[in-house]
């Protein structure tokens, strides 16, 4: 899936561009390094991101940073001002230069400051996990920068940051009880804050969307976390369900009036918004606007779309007017959010008219595929439009709440996609308890960051912009080299690959062929899943090997790096193994194939896997009760029932060709490194083809063509539609978008595939064959092709 030893060289090319270079600047331990700073570069955020470069600098050099207002640069020092003119007035950018073994940072803003001051962390070797992934930074006798270092750097998206979610079995335990225990039932406070702030500042993100669940003591009434927000300069918002920075959910409850209905008590609804706006109006907060039901429930007193569409016109009318009264009379200037979500998304078909400068947020369908991308009206609005993307997810067809396997490379491919076709003002990624997502979460923010170095701009207008595929294996290898070394790094890579293809085909909460919140019973019970006994075999091969290789190179980690080799590589690989172990060979027991002792011994090595987990190696139970493997008591992670199976399984199928995308011989294929059941799917531009070639053994009259897609949305026209042909007839034409939650999205959700099967008239002379695949949309990603 990625080309090693290029990845090797451009390493090897890094080294040697930095040796025999002049070193103009050189930090020694145990000696003091002095930070001047004008006014601006010691706003709040900044300030605070100098007080963590101090820290830095203590933990890696054993030194001290002087930090100091006003005054000129001297040697072996820092020299941070603002001038937002020097970058067009750009956000949060950022210019880093060695100039007379002085370090000056220029800064757009005091975000751009901030943000400066942590890249010079990154480069004495502070991983942005220290903390959370206990990621301690190896000291050094001295730093040194190259005379005439430069880097400059600012955002691709101008909001960018994570939604705690299904906080119920993570985070917020371990917040309440662990980090920062208290008598306040579920309360994250402003310790855990800090401590989550603290990440976003080191991942240049800038804003949070708190948890929000019932379970968990709403953000604005715990005492000190608005004062943590502001300290770090984070933005503070709310989903789809919380409005004008209100946590609905819980605080109607606490401060509301009657029932949560706009129609029929709009002065108390709008009274609960007014008191939260007056509260918050001088902090930096991303104002959610419209309404929904309490949660995540439908609006109240509206029924029919053209009733909702009134409600929603007036609420968003009244919002305006709070947040000109109270935060900026022109209310153009305070950033708003509008989320067309389930029915809302209705209402906005419909024809419901946003302000221009509201920034229009979209959303994936929970499984990481955008559903929508902004047409050419939408993406010329003021405000911009803005994605709301899951990596963790409690819902139908099945929840993913448990372990951190989301695919990095459909990520990569939707987000890539979304960017391209104008989503760029904000993202936010629902992470749900931020552990164990944490290069998901890296991922989606350094995208966030950076994105034009992954679309470097073309001038071929005729065809769709084709990203930088280097890009995604590029940052997969510098996370692991970073946090275990080049070499142990080079050995951990290839093993999270599979891992991520291999959950890419089932994720492993998946793997009972169970459902959540279905009316049919059927689901709730552990069945099979239509694999043949070969395939299922395979895959628990492919674990087992994944699974001896990762103790191997455990092995060789030092002490200091235990608990962070866990968390990051072993703990996810192993439980998803594990998962595996328990519930397929339970599939083969019910057949009288396998043992049911390796199913139940699976189970037990999951429950003991998760209390190291919490307990840790060497943190002192830093992380207890962060790690739960069984949440929301799904069946499929009980100790799998002992029955017997009343239908055989599948046989094999056997097939003449199986072919990958990138297996074309002609075209010009999009690769999507790592995406697909073998890493090779590919995309195809609208009216492109990629043809590919195979042989049959014998002459045939007919042939069974599967068609394998990857089950993306429609970006355009509002279908997903191929062409296919072979040995040159007439192309046959086929659909393949799906509705809403229909049955077939949810199939399709759970396999990752969209299946369409053709049977096609062969010439019988030959045996020798050719396919065609066509483009008719946008949007087209093929994974595999099967012929029987």
């Amino acid at each position: 899936m990625i080309n090693y030893i290029k990845l090797k060289m451009l390493v090897i090319a890094s080294l040697l561009m930095s040796v025999g270079q002049a070193e103009a600047l050189e930090w020694k331990s145990g000696k003091t390094i002095t930070l001047v700073c004008d006014t601006a570069s010691m706003e709040p955020v900044a300030r605070t991101a100098s007080l963590m470069l101090k820290g830095d600098i203590k933990t890696v050099l054993d030194a001290n940073l002087k930090i100091i207002r006003g005054g000129k640069p001297k040697g072996s020092s820092i020299y941070a001002n603002v001038n937002a003119a020097a970058f067009a007035y750009k956000k949060e950018a950022f210019k880093i230069e060695t100039i007379d073994n002085t370090v000056r940072i220029l800064g757009s803003d005091a975000h751009g400051i901030a943000y400066a001051l942590l890249e010079i962390s990154r480069m004495l070797g502070v991983s942005p996990w220290e903390w959370w992934a206990d990621s301690k930074p190896r000291p050094l006798e001295r730093f040194s920068l190259n005379d005439n270092y430069k880097t400059e750097q600012a955002p691709s998206v101008e909001f960018r940051g994570i939604f705690i979610n299904d906080e119920d079995w993570g985070l917020m335990p371990w917040a309440s009880k662990t980090y920062e225990p208290t008598d306040v039932k579920g309360q994250i406070g402003p310790k855990t804050n800090a401590r989550i702030f603290e990440l976003l500042l080191r991942l240049r993100a800038n804003t949070y969307w708190p948890a929000m669940h019932e379970c968990s003591r709403p953000f604005f009434l715990t005492k000190g976390n608005r004062e943590v927000a502001l300290r770090y300069g984070i933005y503070i918002g709310g989903s789809h369900c919380e409005p004008m920075a209100s946590s609905t959910a819980t605080e109607w409850k606490i401060r509301g009036k009657g029932e949560y209905d706009y129609v029929n008590n709009s002065t108390n609804v709008s009274k609960f918004w007014e008191d939260r706006v007056k509260e918050v109006a001088k902090q930096p907060i991303l104002y959610t606007l419209g309404m929904r039901g309490v949660h995540d429930g439908a609006m109240q007193g509206a029924k029919t779309v053209e009733e909702q569409k009134r409600v929603l016109e007036k609420a968003i009318k009244d919002q305006r007017e709070l947040l000109a009264r109270y935060v900026d009379r022109n209310v153009t200037h305070v950033p708003q959010l509008f989320i067309p979500y389930k029915e809302v998304l209705d209402v906005y078909n419909a024809g419901l008219e946003v302000p221009d400068d509201v920034c229009l947020v979209w959303c994936d369908d929970n499984y990481g595929y955008v559903r929508h991308f902004p047409n050419q009206k939408e993406r010329m609005r003021k405000g911009g439009n803005g994605i709301y993307y899951h990596v963790s997810y409690w819902g139908r067809p099945h929840d993913y709440l448990w372990l951190g396997c989301f695919s990095p490379s459909l990520m990569f491919q939707q987000m890539s996609q979304a960017w391209h076709k104008g989503i760029q003002r904000f993202w936010i990624l629902n992470v749900g308890d931020i552990k164990p997502a944490e290069y998901q979460i890296e991922l989606f923010l350094d995208m966030a960051w950076q994105m034009q170095s992954i679309y470097p701009g073309q001038n071929d207008a005729s065809r769709e912009l084709i990203p930088n595929d280097e890009w995604l294996a590029t940052h997969l290898h510098n996370f692991y080299a970073r946090e275990f070394g080049q070499e142990t790094g080079n050995k951990i890579l290839p093993l999270m690959l599979d891992s991520y293809r291999l959950a890419f085909i089932r994720k492993p909460e998946f793997l009972g062929n169970t459902r959540c919140e279905e009316w049919d019973k059927k689901y709730s019970i552990i069945s099979d899943l239509p694999w043949n006994e070969e395939f299922i075999r395979s895959r628990l091969a492919e674990y087992k090997m994944l699974a001896d290789k990762a103790d191997v190179v455990s092995k060789s980690i030092p002490v200091e790096r235990k608990d962070k080799f866990f968390q990051l590589v072993e703990y996810p690989l192993k439980a998803a193994e594990q998962m595996n172990d328990k519930l397929l060979y339970a599939q083969l027991a019910r057949h009288g194939k396998a043992d049911w002792e390796r199913s139940d011994a699976a189970y037990d090595s999951i429950v003991a896997l998760t209390r190291r987990y919490n307990e840790g190696f060497y943190n002192n139970g830093k992380w207890n009760r962060i790690m739960d493997f069984e949440p929301r008591k799904q069946p499929v992670f009980n100790r799998v029932p002992h029955t017997v199976a009343t239908t055989p399984l599948p046989t094999a199928p056997h097939y003449i060709a199986k072919l990958n995308a990138t297996d074309c011989y002609s075209g010009t294929p999009i690769p999507w490194v790592g995406l697909g059941y073998e890493g090779k799917a590919a995309g195809i531009c609208k009216g492109e083809e990629l043809c590919f070639h195979f042989n049959t053994e014998n002459a045939s009259d007919s042939l069974t063509i599967e068609v394998r897609m990857i089950p993306t949305h429609p970006m355009d026209s509002g279908k997903l539609r191929f062409a296919i042909s072979l040995d040159g007839s007439e192309p046959v034409t086929a659909e393949y978008q799906t509705e809403g939650r229909s049955e077939e999205w949810k199939v399709n959700t759970l396999r990752n595939h969209a299946v369409r099967t053709f049977r096609m008239r062969t010439n019988r002379q030959t045996i020798s064959h050719i396919i065609r695949i066509k483009a008719i949309d946008d949007g087209v990603v093929l994974d595999q092709v099967f012929v029987y």
